[in-house]
């Protein structure tokens, strides 16, 4: 009997152990802060100065990244940010078990900034109307990894401002940094509670809006052509809509003229649509391009 009581309390004791083991040890957060992951967003958050910086997080033993995690150790010690060695299941607990790449950077929220910020006396030049200048307009896009993909495809592709509706729009995580690959950390994002008053202030301005559509049939009363015949001459601003919904009714009417994407061969029902930020990459890339030869 002895045994078995003593048996029992050995294996009660390991199991004991072993859930001690799994639980994480708690990291109390800086109040107001958010935790960023992921290499690229952390990396490039720690080069600019557009947010607070609490802590660094790396993983002990970090084995094959162990020259990358040299570098951020630079980096924050140059910022005077402390660096915290722990293991990767306090990561995991931090970035609540996303893709961290062994790097988590406890930081205050990037905001949006507000268009009055933006209208600066010295962009007199950049306003001029014979300069292309391509602003991306966002119309209630919800989803963060979109939200993070469209940034990463208007900082690459040389999008001059990108600016989004505030009501039902998705606020500037971490998961849009990571998503964006650290584009949202060195790109200004901006955003309007009038997206209408903007447009019509724009389109008095000389500017030409140029909504976007997936099905052309479902557009009236604006001429919609394909991406490839889109020729611009003037300051564009391109509108793109809700994962769902496309554009709105309202926002259709202030449009200009709305660009398709033709398909390259005839589609089964259910599939006859791309992606979101998919769909932006490619307008994006054929309207940019014409900048690119013309800046030549």
């Amino acid at each position: 009997a002895n045994r078995e009581s003593w048996s029992w309390r050995e294996d009660d004791f390991s199991k004991a152990r072993r859930s001690l083991e799994r639980k994480p040890l708690s990291i109390e957060r800086t109040k107001g802060s958010e935790i960023l992951f992921g290499i690229a967003p952390c990396s490039l958050a720690l080069s600019q100065s557009r947010r607070d910086l609490f802590r660094l997080f790396l993983k002990e033993n970090s084995g094959s990244r162990r020259l990358v995690m040299s570098e951020f150790v630079l980096q924050a010690t140059a910022r005077g940010v402390p660096v915290h060695h722990v293991k990767r299941r306090e990561l995991d607990a931090l970035c609540r078990g996303q893709v961290h790449q062994g790097v988590c950077l406890e930081a205050t929220p990037l905001r949006f900034k507000s268009l009055e910020e933006a209208e600066k006396p010295d962009l007199g030049d950049e306003e001029s109307p014979n300069r292309q200048l391509i602003w991306l307009v966002l119309e209630q896009i919800q989803d963060p990894m979109n939200l993070g993909a469209l940034l990463r495809s208007a900082y690459f592709l040389g999008v001059d401002r990108v600016v989004t509706s505030q009501r039902n729009s998705c606020p500037l995580t971490p998961t849009v940094s990571k998503a964006s690959s650290g584009a949202m950390e060195v790109f200004d994002v901006y955003s309007t509670d009038d997206l209408r008053g903007f447009l019509k202030a724009k389109t008095a301005e000389g500017w030409e809006v140029v909504g976007t559509v997936s099905q052309p049939e479902d557009v009236e009363n604006v001429p919609v052509i394909s991406c490839l015949e889109f020729q611009w001459n003037k300051p564009v601003i391109i509108v793109i809509g809700s994962e769902g919904d496309g554009l709105s009714l309202e926002t259709q009417l202030l449009c200009h003229r709305m660009l398709a994407i033709p398909p390259g061969r005839a589609l089964h029902p259910g599939i006859e649509s791309l992606n979101v930020s998919v769909a932006t990459g490619i307008l994006l890339h054929s309207i940019c391009s014409q900048k690119l030869k013309h800046g030549d």
